[in-house]
């Protein structure tokens, strides 16, 4: 393959180029080229391109190599790629004039570039199923608990109660969206360039859209050299990922920081733990610090591709082809291992309900309800309201006092020294205001976390999740059925 050239690849391209690019790609890519191989084959026997003799010739040939594996192939790193091994392979068994029928309509670049979109495929199509799977498994959880109260944090300080049952649907809310950006990521990558060759087409009469659904694709690209040129597909589920990942991570950081002693609201199980060589008492949550962790090699993918994907010619060239799509594949390897771990931890999670009632009625995260309070029953503006609140909490700390000494006869007190009036709130109002329950069930608003409010979501949250099932399973089957129909048909043709 090398006649334009007088020399050997040096043995150093061999090592740190060819031979682990050729390893890679046997593992990942054999059976998706050797179907897309086929299905070209396929084609241009039914286009009278190639005739029935040769193309049976030539099939029968692939289905041997195939059946054989990818272990058999005989491996020349010379030869640079997967894409001549197979060819090279190929030959041996038929010949060079009629192996070589299968390359007429197209290219080394243009079947990459398909081979590449469907590996993408498949992956994103494993990616979103288990993505799915974190939304139903959530849900449960949701359901389980959305009366429970608990502090919500802003800041990281306790400051309003809500209950667990809204913190995890506003999680739902936020991987329902990363299930959307990731379907149009696999979206975008079920698009067919074979048939393109090198950035120009061909002069054969070719037909693009047969090949493309024999290979599951739902459509074709529309210029030649795009097709060869664009890899902004991997950018798109890179970002994708990533942002889903730095969800994963704060979810995992929320529960994670919530075991902690000082918080002892959530308890992780000991089969997700391991505990240390030295302290006895160690109890270490590995699980969640790898998920953690697991965001930022996604994050380092992404700017590895952007960067290879910068100042080089809308063509093809190496960086586009050899290392923009580098580290994807271990990105998209993080992704389910994150998601997977994630899964084991919330298996076996354990909510302390009376520490987290404890929590949500202490620490002062109730207190703003009495801003409200004063407004509706003082009369007076809300920042009127807030200064004195602000006054009160102030006057609390001075005194080393408890919040709940806070009463109508302080509250009195503190609006004649700050405002020159007396500010009165019936006391049985003040100690309804500082109950967290009452708290929550008062916050009525749409999208508010309401039990009967968070149930409403949580409805929504399953309809929808439903039909997202229902489109991924389409996707799956469809995929399946021309891959299963391509290898069935061919293999009883004569």
């Amino acid at each position: 393959m090398r006649e334009r050239l007088f020399s050997e690849l040096p043995e150093k391209v061999i090592r740190y180029l060819f031979e682990p690019a050729i390893e890679n790609e046997m593992e990942r890519s054999f059976k998706n080229m050797m179907d897309v191989n086929k299905a070209h084959l396929t084609m241009l026997m039914s286009e009278g391109i190639v005739s029935e003799t040769a193309g049976h010739t030539i099939m029968q040939a692939l289905i041997e190599i195939q059946d054989a594996g990818v272990e058999h192939l005989k491996v020349d790193h010379q030869l640079e790629d997967l894409y001549f091994t197979i060819e090279q392979g190929l030959i041996d068994r038929v010949g060079i004039e009629v192996a070589g029928q299968l390359c007429i309509g197209r290219s080394r670049d243009d079947l990459d570039a398909a081979v590449i979109r469907m590996n993408s495929r498949d992956r994103l199509q494993k990616v979103c199923k288990l993505l799915l799977k974190l939304r139903s498994n959530l849900i449960e959880l949701a359901d389980d608990y959305c009366d429970i109260d608990i502090s919500g944090y802003i800041h990281i300080q306790s400051l309003e109660p809500i209950t667990l049952g809204h913190y995890f649907s506003a999680t739902l809310h936020a991987l329902e969206r990363d299930f959307t950006r990731i379907r149009k990521a696999l979206q975008q990558s079920n698009v067919s360039p074979l048939g393109l060759g090198g950035m120009a087409g061909t002069a054969f009469s070719i037909n693009r859209e047969q090949a493309a659904r024999l290979l599951g694709f739902t459509d074709t690209m529309k210029n030649s050299l795009d097709g060869i040129a664009s890899r902004d597909y991997i950018l798109e589920s890179l970002s994708a990922m990533n942002i889903f990942m730095s969800h994963i991570n704060r979810l995992s950081y929320d529960l994670y920081m919530l075991s902690r002693n000082e918080y002892g609201i959530v308890e992780f199980g000991d089969s997700n733990a391991t505990t240390s060589g030295t302290m006895p008492q160690k109890k270490r949550l590995i699980i969640a610090e790898h998920v953690k962790a697991k965001s930022s090699h996604v994050l380092a993918a992404v700017v590895s591709a952007t960067s290879c994907l910068s100042n080089i010619p809308y063509g093809h060239c190496r960086d586009l082809a050899g290392e923009s799509t580098k580290y994807f594949w271990g990105a998209l390897n993080e992704v389910e291992a994150a998601v997977e771990l994630l899964l084991e931890n919330i298996q076996t999670l354990a909510f302390k309900e009376p520490e987290m009632l404890e929590r949500a009625s202490d620490h002062f995260s109730i207190v703003t309800e009495l801003t409200d309070l004063l407004v509706g029953e003082a009369r007076i503006s809300i920042r009127r309201a807030h200064q004195l609140i602000g006054h009160l909490i102030n006057y609390i700390f001075q005194h080393q006092m408890s919040f709940k000494q806070l009463d109508a006869k302080l509250i009195e007190q503190l609006s004649i020294e700050m405002f020159g009036k007396r500010i009165s709130v019936p006391q049985e109002k003040i100690k309804s205001a500082l109950h967290s329950v009452t708290k929550v069930e008062a916050k009525k608003v749409q999208s508010g976390p309401v039990s009967q409010e968070v149930k409403n979501q949580l409805e929504r949250l399953k309809h929808n999740l439903s039909q997202d099932e229902n489109w991924l399973n389409q996707q799956v089957q469809k995929n399946h059925w021309s891959k299963d129909k391509l290898r069935t048909d061919l293999r009883q043709a004569p």
